[in-house]
């Protein structure tokens, strides 16, 4: 059995599977199946059907739950453990959807088990802190700001719509952005805005500072700024 490194779920409502990638590790295809995937040669993270809305909840997480019940009920919970942990971002530091929170703790030496299950409640705070509104980048490119304005979504996607001030994902060579200064401003973007969250923890939680997910995805571009973009 694969190790698992993030939720699944899909972007239009077709159902949601219960674990998959969070993040790549910047480098091979794109990945075909919405779980178990190993990020770590994929980019599976970035998979359209992967995404999915944000549900706000109150948070009732105990050591005893496994990873695949929390990531149900708190699908931002892995991009938070990465970021500060470094759990469940590649092979080598992913689990199963079987290991209990407490299991995964112990299997990385982590001993403060409360605080652990604190990150994962406050992981939608933490995901709400990466994200910046599309009329902000508006704002940004405007003003003619130094920034990494990257859209991660799919060739296919990007025949249907694109922003012509955002650079598209070089899928043939996705680990030169690992080479670019940890302190470089780099937003990400997708169709809603989760897939560039995923992208935007992977890179924080190797380091870089001022990495951000732009809310909404493309979707909210063509509400808010450009109405001529088609949605899909």
């Amino acid at each position: 059995m694969s190790k698992v490194t993030n939720r699944g779920a899909t972007e239009r409502g077709e159902g949601r599977s219960a674990v998959s990638g969070a993040a790549a590790s910047a480098a091979g295809l794109l990945g075909k199946s919405p779980v178990r995937v190993r990020f770590s040669s994929s980019l599976a993270f970035l998979d359209p059907r992967l995404e999915t809305p944000f549900v706000t909840q109150t948070l009732q997480i105990e050591p005893s739950m496994t990873m695949e019940q929390i990531l149900k009920v708190a699908p931002s919970a892995q991009r938070a453990l990465f970021q500060r942990y470094h759990i469940g971002g590649c092979s080598s530091c992913g689990f199963q959807p079987t290991d209990t929170l407490a299991q995964v703790c112990k299997d990385h030496n982590i001993l403060d088990v409360p605080e652990v299950i604190r990150t994962i409640q406050l992981s939608e705070d933490v995901d709400r802190k990466v994200q910046v509104s599309a009329t902000e980048i508006k704002r940004w490119l405007d003003e003619k700001r130094d920034f990494s304005f990257i859209d991660v979504r799919t060739p296919e996607e990007l025949a249907i719509a694109k922003i012509a001030a955002a650079e598209p994902l070089d899928y043939q060579d996705p680990g030169k952005y690992m080479s670019l200064p940890k302190d470089r401003t780099i937003v990400f973007m997708c169709r809603s805005g989760m897939r560039s969250l995923d992208v935007a923890a992977y890179f924080i939680g190797h380091g870089f500072t001022k990495v951000h997910s732009m809310t909404g995805g493309i979707l909210a571009w063509s509400a808010q700024v450009d109405a001529s973009v088609p949605r899909y």
